[in-house]
């Protein structure tokens, strides 16, 4: 069970939400499905460097210099550094995409992930919130400002979701990285951020 549980907190990895949030975006929003492979292919390039890769390649660096004292960052402290240069990484993915004037929806998307982020990197001065639960609560708020923004039935792509965010939530709770509050406060606070400004800000 701890080793499932540890292959559930990698596949739903914090930094891999907004790709998948990206996926659904270009696969089920109708303009944005049609759009060639050769622009999705531009912009899951931007948003999984900027998000994903650049972010994890700072974690040797940090390790080495004693920021964090392993890659699990045990401590709500360990956490505000990385957090912050990932929030860094997340504008500059959100900056070429809008040179690029490709999607103001995914634009948007990536604004909402930096915010919350930047959320987390507060909080986490104070208290250890759960970043995984705070990733995959983003991407359902994504997907609940697709229903309400633009009408489209993804009622059973939500309920899945929600089915895995609390998978993911167990698995957490399994390896004592979280207690229940932190997960349950982590998942509103990404939801909350990114369905708002997906409705009301951007």
């Amino acid at each position: 069970m701890r080793r499932l549980s540890k292959i559930l907190s990698y596949l739903f990895h914090p930094m891999l939400m907004p790709s998948l949030g990206t996926f659904f975006i270009l696969n089920v929003v109708p303009h944005h499905s049609l759009l060639p492979f050769s622009i999705k292919r531009i912009v899951y390039i931007v948003v999984f460097a900027s998000t994903c890769l650049l972010p994890l390649s700072l974690l040797p660096l940090f390790l080495q210099t004693k920021v964090i004292k392993s890659f699990e960052m045990e401590t709500s402290r360990e956490r505000i550094a990385p957090a912050l240069s990932s929030a860094i990484f997340f504008f500059l993915g959100y900056f070429l995409l809008f040179r690029l004037n490709i999607s103001s929806l995914i634009e948007s998307f990536l604004l909402a992930s930096f915010f919350a982020v930047i959320l987390s990197s507060v909080i986490s001065i104070y208290w250890k919130i759960s970043l995984h639960a705070l990733a995959i609560g983003g991407v359902t708020g994504l997907i609940l400002a697709l229903i309400f923004r633009y009408g489209i039935d993804l009622l059973l792509l939500l309920s899945i979701m929600v089915l895995i965010s609390g998978i993911v939530a167990t698995a957490r709770l399994y390896l004592k990285a979280h207690t229940p509050l932190q997960v349950f406060i982590g998942y509103l606070v990404g939801l909350g951020v990114v369905l708002l400004s997906l409705l009301y800000v951007f």
